[in-house]
């Protein structure tokens, strides 16, 4: 019988797994990896944390396996994990310095960040798209990880949780920060994927390949790009101003606005082309980027 993932879902279960002593509270705690004793081998089939798990890695040696892709974190970093998602530590020699904060989401649930947490993208960005961190981010990082950890040692009273919940949101948008300057300093690792992302939908859009004539997805696209659509669409709106779905638009009228000019197809048959099932989901997006209808559009190109 196959073995199944291990599923976490509380925050001792997983301290006593890690063989660390019981976290100071029952919803969030964190763990230094340098104490931890935790053997990749007893869990092949990966692990499930039913709680978020916001690291910080100073060094690394072995590899995390989302999906089908292992990543090398030897540079250090930060990775974001939302409940959930399946991990798997890979390579017997793995060992690790930094620290991870656990966060259940019912320490949470009652404040305004219960619910706005989802709107940090990085929890679905993969983990080769971790978040690198200069040494001065990285000294940032590790004061507001020992801000928290200070806290809970002390002794927990009416105001704790709300001093953490602020320290974990001035983590979180210090984290936005920072992954916008990593768009940045990363530029020309981000036009590569830029050109790839063109490449792959001018194929999509060309007649010759793309027999089907599929409408491209934001979650088509990603994949193909080997990147998650959450990243793809970040990284797309720092570069150009446009998040994925916008970008696949501006594709598709570009290519109908080639295809009105040759004037050798009727617009049913380019929507047909472009992969839309319906001409009038064509027509209503044109009409939408450019405020003429592609008929209107048409008879333009003849004045």
């Amino acid at each position: 019988m196959k073995r199944q993932p291990v599923v976490f879902n509380s925050l001792t279960q997983l301290h006593k797994a890690m063989g660390q002593p019981a976290p100071l509270h029952p919803l969030i705690g964190i763990i230094n990896y340098g104490e931890a004793q935790f053997n990749p081998k007893d869990y092949e089939e990966g692990i499930i944390l039913n709680f978020y798990k916001i690291s910080f890695k100073t060094y690394f040696s072995g590899k995390l396996k989302y999906g089908q892709g292992f990543y090398d974190f030897e540079e250090g970093g930060m990775s974001f994990i939302a409940p959930g998602q399946l991990l798997k530590m890979q390579d017997e020699e793995a060992n690790y310095d930094g620290m991870t904060l656990h966060i259940h989401p019912d320490f949470i649930r009652n404040y305004a960040l219960g619910s706005s947490i989802k709107q940090y993208g990085y929890f679905t960005y993969s983990a080769a798209e971790a978040l690198y961190l200069s040494e001065k981010e990285k000294i940032t990082v590790l004061s507001i990880y020992k801000f928290i950890q200070d806290e809970l040692a002390q002794r927990i009273d009416k105001f704790s949780q709300d001093v953490i919940i602020s320290q974990i949101e001035v983590l979180l948008n210090y984290a936005n920060r920072f992954y916008d300057r990593q768009f940045i300093t990363r530029k020309s690792v981000n036009n590569e994927l830029l050109v790839r992302l063109e490449k792959h939908l001018e194929d999509c859009f060309n007649d010759e390949i793309n027999k089907a004539a599929v409408l491209p997805s934001v979650n088509s696209v990603a994949e193909k790009l080997n990147v998650t659509s959450r990243y793809l669409s970040d990284m797309l709106r720092n570069l150009i101003g446009l998040n994925t779905q916008q970008f696949i638009h501006e594709k598709v009228i570009e290519k109908a606005k080639e295809h009105l000019a040759k004037d050798e197809l009727t617009v049913a048959e380019i929507a047909y082309n472009l992969g839309f099932e319906h001409p009038q989901s064509f027509n209503k997006l044109f009409k939408s980027k450019t405020s003429f209808s592609p008929l209107e559009y048409k008879k333009s190109l003849l004045n």
